[in-house]
């Protein structure tokens, strides 16, 4: 081998020995990190499926007590669940349990179950509804159409005028029921009882044929 050829060589090991010197620990520190994240992202995973097989349980000894008709014991699997990071499964348990309480006629526990529940997405706007159709059927027509908030959707409209009619406000019921009319589909089994309400309340069905 030639001696230029000796020379290039260690040259080149002398470039590679003084790169590690100078990034060595940034790069041994970088392969830490990347560890690191990789098994913190395993830890919490697992964690994260812990929590929804132990809500998942929760959840079965709630619909068993439902089914038992052990109210009480529902509620305290209601409560465990509420303390953790469950997915769904708090909502559903809470609609579930809402529903069981209010078919007992416990319409009072019915709304403190719905009221603990902090939700999100769509289940918020279910339980806004059960929780305001409740509220209205204890006397509580204020208390419902806050509630409701500043929903638009057809099914809180539809409720925001049952609230507006107990309260005897029979006008704007009538604006309300018509509005919420607009946003239900003319084969929808919903759309009967909402021509009936806004019948009752003086308002004039419109003829489909007249919005095509």
């Amino acid at each position: 081998m030639a001696i230029d050829d000796l020379l290039d060589e260690h040259e080149q090991g002398e470039r590679v020995r003084s790169w590690l010197r100078k990034n060595g620990a940034g790069l041994v520190g970088g392969v830490c990190v990347g560890l690191a994240l990789i098994l913190g992202w395993q830890w919490w995973q697992k964690n994260h499926n812990d929590e929804l097989a132990a809500a998942n349980s929760r959840y079965a000894e709630l619909a068993r007590s439902i089914d038992a008709k052990d109210l009480d014991k529902a509620a305290k699997a209601l409560a465990e669940l509420e303390g953790g990071k469950t997915g769904v499964y708090t909502e559903l348990a809470a609609l579930r349990l809402a529903k069981a309480q209010a078919d007992e006629g416990k319409n009072d526990d019915a709304i403190k179950t719905l009221r603990s529940v902090s939700a999100g997405g769509e289940f918020k706007s279910i339980i806004e509804r059960r929780l305001a159709r409740l509220l209205i059927e204890t006397g509580k027509p204020d208390e419902a159409l806050k509630a409701l908030g500043d929903a638009q959707d057809g099914e809180s409209l539809e409720v925001r005028g049952d609230a507006l009619f107990a309260q005897g406000k029979r006008d704007e019921a009538r604006d309300v029921y018509a509005k919420a009319l607009t946003t239900v589909d003319v084969a929808s089994p919903q759309r009967r009882l909402l021509e009936t309400k806004l019948m009752d309340v003086g308002g004039k069905v419109p003829d489909p044929a007249e919005s095509i």
